[in-house]
């Protein structure tokens, strides 16, 4: 197994009068075990990227290896996605999610699906070049983002509906047991958090704990 690192020297015009901080290089894991494909990736990568290639590293040693080096994107470059490869990267998308990039040099179908259900951001098939691999991690980082982002809002949305649940069954239990009104239950739970600096949903959760043991 190799590893080896590119580091990318940023060019300053000489004589300039305002000074910029150069952006930080994007960090580039590639998975590749063929050195001239590699070669490929790295020349595209040349002036925006470090780049840390390994070759055939699969489940825990790979999410180990991500979460040492939190690399901003993920390039997996292979011959044809197989089942190993595939599980891999859905596990990291399950785990320790980053944008990744496919390059695969032969049309297939059903890897496409299954790369896109794990994780990869971006599929490309064939034709490997310098300069695609730039644009298309450029577009997969978007991608990525945007996906991430609909996720990120997607939960929010589930929790704060079970949220309302609990507290809408949290209030019916408080105005059927100690007769209160609707609004007299839901002051009580919202200063009882207030005081504690609990979410309300935990004081929710508390009140029918609680009222259930008393009911025993």
């Amino acid at each position: 197994m190799t590893s080896h690192f590119k580091q990318i020297e940023n060019v300053t015009s000489k004589g300039s009068q305002q000074v910029s901080t150069p952006a930080a290089p994007l960090r580039v894991l590639l998975i590749d075990n063929n050195p001239e494909r590699a070669q490929l990736v790295e020349e595209g990568l040349a002036e925006a990227a470090i780049v840390q290639t390994k070759s055939q590293v699969h489940g825990t040693e790979l999410l180990n290896l991500i979460a040492a080096n939190q690399p901003d994107v993920i390039i997996v470059d292979c011959n044809s996605p197989g089942r190993d490869s595939i599980e891999s990267l859905r596990t990291v998308a399950q785990n320790n999610p980053k944008p990744i990039v496919m390059f695969v040099e032969e049309e297939n179908p059903t890897g496409f699906q299954q790369a896109i259900e794990a994780g990869v951001s971006a599929y490309v098939v064939d034709g490997l070049t310098p300069k695609r691999v730039k644009p298309v991690i450029d577009v997969a980082i978007a991608r990525f983002k945007v996906m991430n982002d609909l996720r990120s809002e997607l939960k929010k949305t589930k929790d704060d509906l079970a949220a309302r649940k609990v507290i809408e069954k949290a209030k019916g239990i408080l105005m059927d047991k100690r007769g209160m009104t609707e609004e007299e239950a839901f002051i009580a739970m919202r200063t009882m958090s207030q005081e504690r600096g609990i979410p309300l949903r935990d004081i929710a959760e508390t009140v029918i704990s609680v009222m259930s043991l008393l009911n025993e």
